[in-house]
This record gives structure tokens, C-alpha cells and sequence, in this order.
């Protein structure tokens, strides 16, 4: 996250197309077209507003920091090995729903893919490489512990009563999702300043990392590029899918918002957001641009950190 908007509060929030974007066979592969992330409680930006919010660069760690590829690395942490999954279903998810395993199967088989192997351009201090591994290693569910009106705190609170019941692990190699159901808002700014944030916080004393993606069904244009129609049948788990999958290589690469970003504050992933590169259709009339564990998806492209750096699908 950034600069001048993204890292105030240190957290992520991907920001709102204000229009849904119309698909094409083939989108440029330019990173300039519109950012992707507002930090919390800033003023909603539409698209055309934020891509006009010019930012200076932000200057380096006191031990200043290396430029690479239109990014750059500021000294803190990546995720090194294999990065862990763990998902907390908050909210209302009955028997038959079919969002919990399209994204489950997304988190599933994500790791070992040409899509995640674009984070192995990144690296920490000692020049170790983010591993093109992901593995979901659990999941929990709870109801309503914390209503369905969540805080960034609330969603926080989360994650910590779910490590200290047991529910899941503590583990600092570790990306915990908060996924919400339909009936559940998050009052920072859901669907009117953003589809989804990361952070780490501490909890008994380690490092852990966390995000927070909405169910968007109550704005589907906020969200989402296809809201009628999409490869799994169900846009709402779709349009949620290519948004764990942002939040996911950037809380990687970026863990605790201070590895890898650009001179505007922007991650991995913000330079690419809401492109999508070459797509397909499947059955049912809607574009995917990957398959990932059986299943299609419509996955936003990554920024490739080699090369003079771009966007693409694939390394």
C-alpha cells in the first residue's frame, strides 16, 4: 500500500472500479490505467479520480531502499517457503453454498501455478525468493460473534479468538482470511472505498498476518467485472476469488507494508488491478483467463518484478 494514501493505517484496501470494466479479449498490459488501493477512512476515490491522484515518491528505509522493475524494496520481510492459508468463514454459509469451495479450490490450488510463480521475482534482504507454494491448511466458521456491522478491529478480533480456541493455528508463515457472507458489511468502507485490505498484527506475541474480503453481492459493480454472468456460476464467489488472489501476493510480498511497493505506495498487485490480460469463454457465455484445481477463473493480473517489470499472467 501506499505513498501518500495506501500506508496511513497500515492496512490494504483494494479500491472500487466505479463502473464495472468491460472485458476484453486482450487488455494492455500498461500498470498506469488505475490504481488499486485507498488506505482506511479516506474519502471513496472513483477510477478516473484515482488514477488523477498523483503522489511523490516515497523515500526508502534510512538504509534506503533498492529500485527494481518500477518497484521497489524498502528492507522488511516476505513470506519465505511455503505461504499457509487459513480461511474463517464469518456470517451465514448454509450446506449447498458454492462459494466456500470455488474459493477454497482457488486457495487450494493456487500455489505451484505460472499465475503465483510471478511472486518468485520478489525477494528479502538475504536474496531469498518467494517459494511459488501455497497450501490451505484450515478452515473455521463462526456466526455472528461481532454482529454483522464489523470494524478493522472487529475483523482483527476475528482472526485472534480463532488462533486463541484453537480453531487454527498460529502461524507467522501464515495469511488469515476473514470471508464474509452477503449479510455482513464492514464499516470502513466496504463496497463504497474498497473490496478487500490486508494487515498483521500481534497476537500472543507473533507476527500474523490477515485479510478481509467481502462477499459484495449488496454492490456487485463495486466489485466485480462480470456481475450477471461468470465462470463458476456464481459472481459474487468470483468476483471474490480475483480479490484473495490480490490480497494473497501481496500479503506475501509485502506482509507487514514495508517490503515491496512503488514510488505511489502501491504493492504487487495494485499496479495490475482490474486487468486481466488474455481471456476465454466457457460455457455459460462468461471470460476466464485460468484454470486453476478444475475450475475457471477470471483472476486480475500480477506485476512481474524482472524484466523492466509488467504486467502478465504467468512467469
Amino acid at each position: 500500500m501506499g505513498a501518500g494514501l495506501a500506508r496511513l493505517g497500515r492496512r490494504v484496501a483494494i479500491v472500487l472500479v466505479a463502473t464495472a470494466c468491460v472485458l476484453v479479449q486482450q487488455v494492455g498490459s500498461s500498470a498506469g490505467a488505475a490504481p488499486s488501493e485507498l488506505a482506511p477512512k479516506h474519502p471513496m476515490l472513483t477510477r478516473h479520480a484515482a488514477a488523477a491522484d498523483a503522489k511523490p515518491a516515497k523515500p526508502g528505509n534510512p538504509g534506503g531502499g533498492r529500485r527494481s522493475n518500477g518497484i521497489d524494496y524498502h528492507g522488511g520481510p516476505i513470506i519465505t517457503g511455503t505461504t499457509n492459508a487459513y480461511v474463517i468463514w464469518y456470517g451465514n454459509w448454509p450446506a449447498g453454498n458454492t462459494t466456500q469451495p470455488i474459493l477454497a479450490n482457488l486457495l487450494s490450488s493456487i500455489g505451484g501455478s505460472p499465475y503465483f510463480s510471478i511472486n518468485t521475482t520478489y525477494y528479502n534482504g538475504a536474496g531469498v525468493h518467494v517459494t511459488n507454494s501455497v497450501a490451505l491448511k484450515g478452515t473455521t466458521s463462526v456466526a455472528y460473534p461481532y454482529g454483522t456491522a464489523l470494524s478493522d478491529a472487529a475483523i482483527a478480533a476475528i482472526v485472534r479468538d480463532a488462533i486463541n480456541a484453537n480453531a487454527l493455528p498460529s502461524d507467522t508463515n501464515g495469511v488469515y482470511f476473514v470471508l464474509t457472507s452477503a449479510d455482513v458489511s464492514e464499516t470502513s468502507g466496504f463496497l463504497t472505498q474498497y473490496c478487500g485490505w490486508h494487515d498483521h498484527t500481534s497476537i500472543n506475541s507473533k507476527d500474523i498476518k490477515f485479510a478481509f474480503i467481502g462477499d459484495p453481492s449488496a454492490n456487485m459493480a463495486a466489485c466485480s467485472v462480470q456481475p450477471s454472468t461468470s465462470p463458476n456460476g456464481n459472481p459474487a464467489a468470483d468476483a471474490m476469488a480475483s480479490v484473495v488472489a490480490h490480497e494473497l501476493e501481496e500479503a506475501t510480498t509485502d506482509p507487514d507494508l514495508n517490503a515491496w511497493f512503488d514510488s505511489r505506495g502501491y504493492e504487487n498487485a495494485d499496479k495490475c488491478a482490474w486487468t486481466f490480460g488474455t481471456t476465454y469463454k466457457v460455457a455459460n457465455g462468461s471470460l476466464a483467463n485460468m484454470k486453476l484445481g478444475g475450475r475457471d477463473y477470471l483472476i486480475q493480473r500480477n506485476w512481474v518484478n524482472a524484466n523492466g517489470g509488467s504486467c502478465q499472467l504467468k512467469w
